[in-house]
Parts: C-alpha cells; sequence; structure tokens
C-alpha cells in the first residue's frame, strides 16, 4: 500500500483529463470489517452542460457534493438500490465529476466477496453499484476528502504502461454518443468490452 495522493492531485486536472488519469489508480476504503482495494480500470466523466451530467440543471440536495472541490467523493443512490461512487473534478462550484465505473481487485478479495456474495472474482467490482457493495461504499461517505481515509485514492505503481481506450457512455439516455467513457484496453474487470476490441 502506498500514501493517499496529495490534495492537490485532483485540481491539476480538467474532468476528461483527471478520468483518463485515474485508470491505474488505486481505490481503498478502510472499514471496520476490513481493508478492501481494486486498481481504477473503468471511469466516465461528466460535465457541467452535458444532459446526462446531475449537475446540468443545478445545484440541488442530492447533487451538492458535485458542486464542491475536486477530489470530494459524490456518492448516490439509484434504482432504490445501489450506490454509485464519483470523484468530484473541475472547479468548485461548477458541478462535474468522474464516475468511478470498475475495479481490478486488489486487497480484501474474501471481504468483497462476502458482502457481494459471489465467488466469482471476475464479477466482483465490474460495474459501478458492485464496486459500492464490495468496498463498503454508502451515503454516509458522500463529501469525503478522497485524499484521506477511510476512503482514499493513491497511486499503484506497478510499472505497467497503461493502453487506454475511449467509447461512448454506457446507460445514459440523453448525450449517449458522447466519447467520456476510458478503460484499460483488455482488461477482464471493465463492465462491458467495446465492440471495436
Amino acid at each position: 500500500m502506498m500514501a493517499p495522493v496529495e490534495r492537490s492531485f485532483f485540481s491539476r486536472y480538467d474532468t476528461v483529463q483527471l478520468a483518463q488519469k485515474l485508470i491505474g489508480m488505486r481505490l481503498v476504503n478502510v472499514t471496520d470489517g476490513g481493508i478492501t482495494s481494486g486498481r481504477i480500470v473503468e471511469t466516465e466523466a461528466y460535465l457541467k452542460d452535458d444532459p446526462a451530467c446531475h449537475a446540468s440543471r443545478g445545484k440541488t440536495l442530492r447533487n451538492s457534493s458535485m458542486f464542491l472541490e475536486a477530489g470530494r467523493a459524490y456518492v448516490y443512490f439509484i434504482y432504490g438500490m445501489y450506490y454509485c461512487f464519483n470523484v468530484v473534478s473541475g472547479e468548485e462550484g461548477i458541478g462535474e465529476a468522474v464516475l468511478v465505473r470498475a475495479l481490478e481487485p486488489e486487497m480484501g478479495i474474501p471481504l468483497m466477496k462476502s458482502r457481494r456474495g459471489t465467488e466469482d472474482e471476475s464479477n466482483l467490482t465490474n460495474g459501478p453499484g458492485k464496486i459500492c457493495m464490495a468496498l463498503g461504499i454508502d451515503r454516509s461517505l458522500d463529501k469525503h476528502a478522497l485524499w484521506e481515509e477511510p476512503l482514499y485514492i493513491e497511486e499503484c505503481d506497478n510499472g505497467v504502461k497503461l493502453d487506454i481506450a475511449c467509447s461512448p457512455r454506457i446507460g445514459v439516455r440523453d448525450g449517449k454518443e458522447a466519447k467520456l467513457r476510458f478503460y484499460l484496453k483488455s482488461n477482464g474487470h471493465v463492465s462491458r468490452r467495446s465492440v471495436n476490441e
């Protein structure tokens, strides 16, 4: 394990750049049940003027975290059953974020399997709802600073050159043609393969 990234890391990049920079980094959550972590292998960028972005129509109680400084967590609830984890990005007050869509499980895999109710490691964290279940992320971590425990992002120094691919986002109705999804090409833990791969 390495140290969390510095607070300034998140503000160095715009939202699209950050979505790419997060690929290959590690998401860690420290809980009473144990530490779980995974290498980020898939992200999606959501921009202020993007019809698929929660903040595109202004600030609300639900999306208020998106308007905080870059590097805060934005955790929301969907379909009455799943949480999704995002990294707030861009300038404070703008309302942009990067959705983390898939991880390659690393630490605490038995705990992840228990939380998810599956022994299939390839199916543990290959989707945003699955990530939150496996790592124990919920609304209590909304607004959390991702440069400090318990939930944080750190460098993942494995010396491998990253082959990052780009495609339209998944599961959005509006703005679905925008190529704002980034993923580690040929990685077996991404949520969905590209038709061009």
